[in-house]
């Protein structure tokens, strides 16, 4: 599996990703970020890249229906991974094009991606 829910508490959704990420995925992701809204109202996203090998390319990345309907409600989104992806991975999340704040941390930058978020 290569996208993991690993944490749903206090507002925060953190989301693992490893090798590459299949769209399947990413919707299972978006559901479970749609009831944390439900539940909590306003939420922000952690997402942690280990041993990431980026999206799988059969895939249509062109669905902004969460986007359209969810943004307002996340808050933050932390992108913690290797150097290599980040601007990949921003432009991915659309940074600069939506409400939520998006911000990219080093793996050693962890704790401070957290404090970011809280």
């Amino acid at each position: 599996m290569s996208a993991e829910i690993v944490n749903i508490s206090g507002g925060l959704l953190t989301i693992k990703a490893s090798g590459i990420l299949t769209y399947p995925e990413l919707k299972a992701a978006e559901r479970a970020s749609t009831e944390l809204i439900h539940q909590q109202g306003k939420i922000r996203v952690l997402v942690i890249l280990e041993d990431f090998r980026g999206w799988a390319q059969e895939e249509d990345w062109g669905d902004t229906t969460f986007l359209d309907e969810h943004d307002p409600f996340i808050e933050r989104i932390a992108i913690v991974g290797a150097k290599r992806w980040e601007e990949s991975a921003l432009g991915f999340h659309l940074n600069g094009l939506r409400k939520a704040a998006v911000e990219y941390f080093q793996p050693h930058e962890l704790e401070t991606a957290r404090a970011w978020l809280a």
